[in-house]
C-alpha cells in the first residue's frame, strides 16, 4: 500500500472495495503502547463504519505492561466505541496470503466524547493546546533497539545473534557499516515491510553495543510520527520473528552493553507561515520562545520521566557511567547533556531530548515532552546558561530519578504537569506503574540466589 496515505472515511471505503481485503486489525495502543483492539471480516468492519459496531472495554486502558489490573481501579467496563483513523489505514506486510488491513483507532463514549485515557487521546489533547496559540510542533524520533537470539526462558541472559558471518557481535561496533550488514537479511526485511506498510525510515546505523542499531525518523507532525514508531515496533520484531531471532525495545536488555534510548527532536512553527518559532525571521537567532521552551522542560521534566523511563529496567539504562543522561542540563552539540541543540540552519534549530529509553510508549513521550515545552512557553520561563560543548555534563550532579518509585513522586507534585496531561489521567497512569513495581520486588532475582544463597 504505497503512495498517498488514506485521507477519508469514503477514500477508505473506496479502497476496500479496489482490494481483496480479508480481514482488519482495529489497534488501539495501550498504556505500554502495545497494540490491543480486535480483528474482524472486512464485510463486518466496513458494516462498522456505518454506525458504531466496534466495542472494547475501557479496561483495555488500564492494564498494566503484565496484563493484569489494580485494585485501586474501579471496575466500572463501560463500552468504549473504536473510531478507526483513516489516514493510518496500511496493509499489514506479512500477511501476503490473507490479504490484511491494520488500521489505529480512537476510543470514545456513546456520547462521543473521548476517553480521557488513551494515549492517543493524551497527545491530541496536549497538541489542541498548542493549536490554541496557533503554533505547530514538528517532531523526529530516533530509535535504538537490540537483535538477539530466541529467549524462551526468561532466567537466561541474552545474547546477540549469530550474523552472516558466523560469529555473534561481541565488541562496540559503533557506527560500522560491516556490522550492520551482518544482520542484512533481517534489516532488508525491516526496510520491505517498512516501504509496504508507508513507514518512512531515513537512516539506519550500528549503535556502541554489540547487536544495537538506531534507526532516525523524517520529521514530521507529532500524531504522525507516533503513528509510525508505535507500527514500527510491530513492524521490527516481525521481522525479526520471520528470521528466527528477537529485536528488543528494553531500556538495558544486556549487563554489559548501553542502553537503548529514544531520542526526539521538536521545534516549534507558526501555523500560518510554517516558520521555525525557535528563531528569528530574518536574524536567525534564537528567540525569548526557544528559550522558554527549553526553560519548561528543565523544570517540568522530572515530572515526566514515569513516561521517559516507564520501567524498572529503564533505570538501569539512566545509572552514571553508561552514556545516557543524568541531569537536565542543555547545551550545543553536547551528547552528554539531557537536551542537546544539534548545530544547523536556523530554519532547523531544534531541541533533542535524550532522556527517554526505547521501551517508552511513543504517544505518551511525545505527549509529555511537548507538555513541558507547553508549561515553559505559559511560565515564560528562562533556560539556565548552557553547558559548554567541551565539559561533560556526566562529571556533574546527577538529578534524575534512581527509581521509578522516586519519579512517580516527582509526577505527584507538579500540579501544572498534571493538569496538561489531564489529572484523571496521571492518577490512573501512578496506579498502574505503583502496581508493576510492587510486582517486581516480589521477584527473586539471580543476583541474589548468586551472592545471598549460601552467603548470609
Amino acid at each position: 500500500m504505497s503512495g498517498e496515505p488514506i485521507g477519508t472515511r469514503e477514500e477508505l471505503l473506496s479502497f476496500l472495495k479496489g482490494r481483496k481485503i480479508m480481514e482488519v486489525e482495529c489497534l488501539v495502543p495501550d498504556l505500554a503502547g502495545m497494540p490491543r483492539g480486535k480483528i474482524l471480516p472486512v464485510e463486518k468492519f466496513v458494516a462498522g463504519l456505518e454506525g458504531r459496531g466496534m466495542r472494547v472495554p475501557e479496561t483495555v486502558f488500564q492494564m498494566s505492561v503484565t496484563g493484569s489490573y489494580s485494585d485501586e481501579i474501579a471496575d466500572t467496563s463501560r463500552d468504549l466505541f473504536l473510531i478507526p483513523d483513516p489516514k493510518t489505514a496500511r496493509i499489514v506486510p506479512w500477511y501476503h496470503e490473507d490479504p490484511t488491513l491494520q488500521i489505529i483507532c480512537d476510543a470514545e463514549f456513546l456520547d462521543g466524547s473521548p476517553t480521557p485515557i488513551a494515549p492517543r487521546g493524551v497527545l491530541r489533547h496536549v497538541l489542541d493546546a498548542y493549536e490554541e496559540m496557533d503554533i505547530r510542533p514538528i517532531v523526529a524520533p530516533e530509535i535504538e533497539f537490540y537483535l538477539v537470539d530466541r529467549n524462551e526462558d526468561p532466567d537466561y541472559p541474552l545474547r546477540t545473534p549469530i550474523g552472516r558471518t558466523g560469529r555473534r557481535d561481541t565488541s562496540r561496533q559503533s557506527l560500522s557499516v560491516d556490522g550492520v550488514n551482518e544482520y542484512g537479511e533481517v534489516l532488508n526485511t525491516m526496510f520491505d515491510y517498512c516501504e509496504e506498510s508507508r513507514i518512512e525510515i531515513d537512516t539506519l546505523s550500528h549503535e556502541s553495543g554489540a547487536g544495537q542499531i538506531e534507526v532516525n525518523f523524517h520529521h514530521g507532525d507529532p500524531m504522525e510520527m507516533a503513528d509510525q514508531a508505535f507500527l514500527f515496533k510491530r513492524t521490527l520484531r516481525e521481522a525479526a520473528y520471520r528470521k528466527s531471532i528477537y529485536a528488543t525495545f528494553m531500556a538495558k536488555p544486556m549487563q554489559h552493553e548501553p542502553g537503548s534510548s529514544m531520542h526526539i527532536h521538536t521545534s516549534l512553527t507558526d501555523v500560518k507561515t510554517g516558520h521555525n518559532l525557535f528563531s528569528s525571521p530574518k536574524a536567525g537567532k534564537e528567540t525569548a520562545l526557544f528559550h522558554h521552551f527549553l526553560g519548561g522542560m528543565q523544570r517540568h521534566v522530572l515530572a515526566a520521566i514515569p513516561f521517559m523511563a516507564p520501567y524498572v529496567n529503564s533505570y538501569r539504562r539512566l545509572m552514571p557511567g553508561l552514556d545516557a543522561p543524568i541531569n537536565t542540563h542543555w547545551g550545543y552539540d553536547n551528547r552528554t547533556v539531557g537536551f542537546r541543540i544539534p548545530l544547523d540552519k536556523p530554519q532547523s534549530r531544534r531541541v533533542e531530548n535524550r532522556i527517554a529509553g526505547s521501551d517508552v510508549n511513543p504517544y505518551l513521550l511525545i505527549a509529555t515532552n511537548l507538555a513541558c515545552g507547553l508549561l515553559g512557553l505559559r511560565e515564560k520561563r528562562r533556560a539556565r546558561k548552557p553547558l559548554e560543548s567541551k565539559k561533560s555534563a556526566w562529571d556533574l550532579q546527577h538529578q534524575l530519578p534512581l527509581t521509578l518509585y522516586q519519579a512517580l513522586d516527582r509526577m505527584s507534585r507538579d500540579k501544572a504537569f498534571r493538569e496538561v496531561m489531564g489529572d484523571d489521567f496521571t492518577r490512573l497512569y501512578a496506579i498502574v506503574k505503583e502496581d508493576e513495581m510492587d510486582e517486581f520486588q516480589k521477584v527473586i532475582s539471580p543476583w541474589e540466589r548468586e551472592n545471598l544463597l549460601l552467603s548470609v
